[in-house]
């Protein structure tokens, strides 16, 4: 079990950037659900955040993968513009305790 931050942590319409053990993780808030992906971009491997904890394009409609500039869907991680179009994006599972996201390694 591992806890990443309080719900609270990650602003509304933003994201953020985690490192749980070996794993390079972010989460976004949106409408105020939480989703959790692992960082890293399914055409290259490479991590998708081109500031720490900035993951989205500048509307905050897509994230946004700092090296080829592919856009994922938010809510199910699939690629729908750039190299890996239709790729998806690795969701981690959590949960949410006492306001706490919790990942289990």
């Amino acid at each position: 079990m591992y806890t990443l931050c309080h719900i609270n942590d990650i602003p509304e319409g933003g994201s953020k950037g985690f490192q749980a053990g070996e794993l390079n993780l972010f989460g976004i808030k949106k409408d105020a659900s939480v989703v959790l992906y692992i960082n890293s971009c399914p055409h290259l491997g490479v991590p998708l955040e081109w500031m720490p904890d900035k993951f989205l394009d500048d509307e905050g409609c897509y994230i946004q993968c700092s090296t080829h500039g592919a856009l994922f869907s938010i809510e199910n991680g699939q690629c729908v513009s750039g190299p890996c179009m239709h790729e998806f994006l690795e969701k981690m599972p959590f949960r949410i305790e006492n306001g706490s996201i919790i990942i289990d390694l």
